[in-house]
């Protein structure tokens, strides 16, 4: 159900199984990781995650899970874990495309991209207290880091969903886009990444994840910004960027 495309510079990544919402199972998940693999390996300089039909990802498939018999530890943390930080690892910028849906691991593979564009009426939160489960794949840091303590637990409680537009506006994603311009509007922003200035895009992805995992101060941040400043000084697009500023052209990067 996973396929890749790789095409000027840009991997696009689709889950393609729209007759179950894109849910994933064991299978799905290494195919996916193998994807993300041979996107790096192809030295692509964006890559765009989307799911095609009515939804994004609606989440783990169950169909036929028997729940005596589910480790659902082992898919959580031996598959899933995995998957996401090897997504939020991909040495380019990338880009997830979420309509209808986005539910579970589906709302983990967003939270695991860099820039997520949403439907105005995508379906995210946590439909979990239906089954007497708990959200999962990074919704409870997410949540609380954006929503705040109580509307987390309110989402989670009541397994109330809200609209792509609601999550844009409470600060959850990106963008929120028109369900039918969605993708359009998600691929001319990839192509456009995708010939920018790939150093300089993976030190801001690194400076990012040093605040929001490590937690940073506001010092130690502008050192480290600092540093990938400098060393950017040695780089081909730095040289570029300036020249073309000097020569009031635009710059031609070359990704190095």
């Amino acid at each position: 159900m996973i396929e890749l495309t790789i095409t000027d510079n840009v991997a696009e990544v689709v889950l393609n199984a729209p007759e179950k919402m894109n849910s994933l199972n064991e299978a799905a998940l290494a195919d996916l990781s193998a994807a993300y693999d041979e996107a790096a390996e192809a030295g692509v300089r964006a890559l765009l995650l989307r799911g095609e039909g009515r939804g994004f990802c609606a989440g783990r498939d169950i169909a036929g899970l028997v729940p005596a018999e589910d480790d659902a530890y082992s898919y959580l943390s031996h598959k899933v874990t995995p998957l996401l930080q090897k997504m939020s690892a991909f040495p380019a910028p990338t880009f997830a495309a979420v309509q209808g849906a986005c539910l579970g691991v589906g709302l983990g593979l967003a939270i695991a991209t860099d820039v997520v564009y949403v439907a105005e009426n995508a379906k995210i939160g946590s439909p979990f207290a239906n089954l007497g489960a708990t959200l999962d794949s990074g919704g409870h840091a997410l949540f609380v880091e954006r929503l705040g303590a109580h509307r987390a637990l309110d989402l989670i409680y009541t397994a109330d969903l809200i609209s792509g537009a609601e999550a844009v506006a409470a600060g959850l994603f990106s963008r929120a886009v028109p369900a039918n311009e969605l993708l359009d509007f998600t691929r001319e922003k990839v192509a456009r990444v995708a010939n920018g200035a790939t150093g300089a895009f993976l030190a801001s992805k690194q400076l990012v994840a040093q605040v929001r995992d490590q937690r940073v101060g506001l010092w130690e941040s502008i050192e480290a910004e600092n540093r990938a400043q400098g060393d950017l000084c040695n780089s081909a697009d730095y040289a570029e960027g300036f020249a073309a500023f000097t020569e009031k052209r635009k710059p031609v990067f070359r990704g190095i």
